[in-house]
Parts: structure tokens; sequence; C-alpha cells
């Protein structure tokens, strides 16, 4: 199965063999032609509640099924046997979508180890898989749970400790980059001293469908994996497991690219996050371990629910930029593309047609990113692989409403696990094929280095 997936790898990257799109021709912009971020799905206005609403441009169907889907995405499980919501664990991370993704954004932070709110652990053994995947921990499976119904106990509690480094730009002014250090105690059983730790904290939810409605190829068709322009970017596309196709399939979702669809991704969540089976993964998470409740009862998610719960995040809306007129916001934003940052963080895609739902069609969107792996370098490395991703590789992630994160989550907190403090902190961990724009970021005056925050900002 590892060569099966080497030759989808090689489909995949096979029309990359032609010079990659000189992104100077793709970013073309005009000051305000990205304001509309997500086309037509795209919320104007700036406030508490902005990434918890349904796209505009939805039929009154649609609508009524997104109310539907609000509710679902809000249920909170409990345990077994109760009338509703009921399937809980044994072992799980939070109780329900929301205590993850908090007002649909970025998950904080986590201030109390034994509340880690968005924050989880991938987690795996060397090698990979059937299928190419991460291969779980003996009698810990490939997600920490960090909570246990009563009777049980969970796999693993947690401390966090830090170290900070201090960095200097040109100009001598100096920035602190703040580094967590896990440790897992309190585990159930010993953990394998060889087991690879991920630390994964929950992105935001809006935009997903229109991402998911890009065409396959618009987003290979940027993918350089040998750098063959020479612009020291070299992005590749992740190739993922399938469970409905039963193949292989580009990867979209998650820090790694690690899930084809949203629909996967939801069964997914349901599945590590809370203990709930669904048709996808109809295997308790705990299975063969001590937690295990030895219940082989149905699926307690049904597909009618995971397809509800699953157009939420489809249908919500993207909001609009702000202040894109000023003069400081445009100076930042000339330069963040000087900096090539828009190598990876790809400002626009046209959508191109999904299957169920006319809406997200053919809408220009501006989601600043590629949808590719790329190597960060080592400072943010996991140095645990997924599926075609190194432990060096992440998917870009978009930056689309990341200037609303104080607003809407009251925090400054970015990267896969939350490290960063600051946008500057965020871009001064930047290594890898990113190390050239974090290299001329350090390089620039104070003055310029302001505009390109309020430029993100802005988004």
């Amino acid at each position: 199965m590892r060569s099966y997936h080497l030759i989808y790898i090689l489909a995949l990257t096979a029309i990359i063999a032609c010079q990659k799109p000189d992104i100077a021709e793709t970013v073309a912009n005009t000051p305000d032609e990205d304001v509309e971020l997500g086309g037509k799905t795209t919320i104007q206005g700036s406030f508490i509640n902005i990434f918890q609403q349904p796209a505009p441009n939805m039929s009154s169907a649609e609508f009524d099924l997104h109310r539907e889907a609000d509710a679902a995405f809000g249920n909170k499980f409990v345990t077994a046997p109760s009338v509703n919501n009921s399937g809980l664990g044994p072992i799980f991370n939070q109780s329900s979508c929301e205590s993850c993704h908090v007002s649909n954004g970025r998950s904080p932070f986590p201030t109390d180890p034994n509340e880690l709110r968005g924050l989880l652990f991938r987690i795996s053994s060397p090698g990979v898989d059937v299928h190419g995947e991460p291969l779980a921990v003996a009698g810990f499976g490939t997600q920490m749970q960090t909570k246990a119904v009563w009777g049980k106990q969970p796999e693993a509690h947690l401390s966090i400790s830090e170290i900070n480094e201090i960095v200097a730009y040109a100009d001598g002014k100096t920035i602190a980059l703040r580094k967590p250090v896990y440790n897992f105690i309190d585990t159930y059983i010993a953990l394998p001293a060889n087991t690879q730790v991920s630390p994964r904290i929950a992105s935001p939810m809006i935009g997903l469908g229109l991402l998911e409605a890009i065409d396959e190829r618009d987003i290979t068709a940027f993918a350089d994996p040998n750098d063959a322009n020479g612009d020291g970017i070299s992005g590749k596309p992740n190739s993922v497991w399938d469970v409905t196709a039963q193949a292989m399939r580009l990867g979209r979702f998650g820090w790694k690219a690690g899930q084809p669809t949203l629909l996967q991704q939801t069964a997914a969540a349901y599945s590590g996050d809370m203990g709930l089976t669904t048709s996808f993964f109809p295997t308790e998470s705990s299975f063969g371990q001590l937690q295990y409740d030895n219940l082989n009862d149905d699926v307690e998610i049904s597909d009618a629910l995971l397809y509800e719960t699953t157009f939420y995040p489809q249908s919500l809306g993207v909001p609009a930029r702000r202040n894109y007129a000023d003069a400081d916001v445009q100076r930042g934003k000339s330069l963040f593309l000087s900096m090539q940052c828009g190598g990876c963080h790809r400002p626009s895609f046209v959508t191109g047609s999904h299957t169920k739902y006319p809406f997200l069609n053919q809408q220009k969107i501006f989601p600043y990113t590629d949808l590719l792996l790329h190597d960060m370098g080592d400072g943010l490395a996991d140095n645990r692989p997924d599926f075609a991703a190194t432990g060096k590789e992440w998917r870009t992630p978009p930056l689309w409403g990341i200037g609303l994160t104080r607003l809407v989550g009251n925090h400054t907190n970015f990267l896969h696990d939350g490290r960063a403090r600051s946008f500057e902190e965020a871009i001064m961990w930047h290594g890898g094929e990113a190390a050239n724009s974090r290299a001329k970021f350090t390089q620039l005056s104070a003055a310029d280095r302001t505009a390109v925050v309020r430029f993100l900002e802005s988004l």
C-alpha cells in the first residue's frame, strides 16, 4: 500500500513538470480587489459573532438547513444511556464541537493544563499503517485523550512549561519567541519512549466549504516539490485515505492536510475528540484498551446527523476585509507580497462546482493559502509524519479572518499549537521554505513591520 501511496503523489504532481505559475502574475490585485474575501459568501461588518454568520447567498432551504446544522454543531454529548446526545467517551478530549471551536474561531493557548480547550495531541509510533497513515501507539491510538467518563481513567494528563528565545531585528529591537514544552504525566499505562507527539490547536471554521469547492487541479498546479523554478518554495500536496472512496485523495483539511473532505474531518472529530462512533469510524476510539466499555452498540452518530453537522462549516460566511484603503495597510500588503509571503499564502482562487451546494460555485475568493505542504524548518517541526507530510511540513493555513482573532476569541495566539502571542512572533517562527521571507522581515524598519501587521489585521 505504501507504493500505491507514492504512485498517487507522482500522479498528483505530474502536471508540475512545467514551471509553476509566476506568483507575481497571480497576485496582481488592485488594492481593494480582495475586500470580499469569500466572494458572494462574504459578511460585512466587525462584531464578536462575525464567524457565526451564514453565507448570505444561500437559498431559503439552505438557510433552514444551516439553522439545523448550527444546533447540531452545538450539541453537548453525555454518557449513555441518555435519551439525547448519548454516547460520549469512554475517553475523550471535549464533549462538543463548540468546546474547541469557541465562537467558530481559533482556540486560545490553554492557561490550565487540566482544561486544554482546543489543544489536543496527535500521537503515533514510527512507521506507517496500511494506507500510509500514522501508525497507532499500542494502548493509546493516534490521539491522546485527556478526559474520561465516570469510572474510567484518562489516557494521560499534561504539564506545560515554556522556553523563551530572544531574537533581534536588524534595527536592534528584540522579540521573545515562546516555545511550549509538553510532558504527559499520570499515563494510565507506560507511554512508549519512541512515541511521536504533535500538538494541534483548533482552527477557525469560516470558509471551509469554499476551500472544499476549489478544483483539485487548481491546487496541485501550484505545487513545486523539487523547486523547479528556483524560488526556494517547494510546496507539495498531501495524499490521504478517503474512507468513502476507498482510495487516496488530495488532503485539504487539518494542520497537515490529513483529511480529504469536511465530512470525513467531522467524523474523525466525533471519533477522536468525543469518542463517538459513525459509519466512517464505527469502532470505539478506546477499543482494545482498559477503558473500553465492551459495548458493541450501533453507531452513535447517524449519517443524517453527520451530514447535518458537516454542513455548518460548509455554509459559514467569510468576513470582509477592513481598513483596506488605509495607506499603512496597503503598504503592508505590498511588503507582504514583496517578501514572497504570497508564495505559500497564495491570495486567490476561483472555486469550481461543488457537488451539492451551488452557493459555493464559481466564487472568486481570497483565502491566502495554497493548501499545500511546506517545510517550515526545525523550529516548528513536530517530527511526526502524516501521510506524505514529513515531520517538518505543515499545510499553509488560510489567513482570511485572522485579523478578527482578538475580537472573536479575546486572544492573539497563532501557529499550529498557539505558541505565538502576536503576528510578529508567528512570522519570526517561520523557517525552512519561509526562512527567506522571515529574513526580509527582520530587515524592515519598525514602521514597515507595523505596516505588515496592519495588513494582516485587515484580513
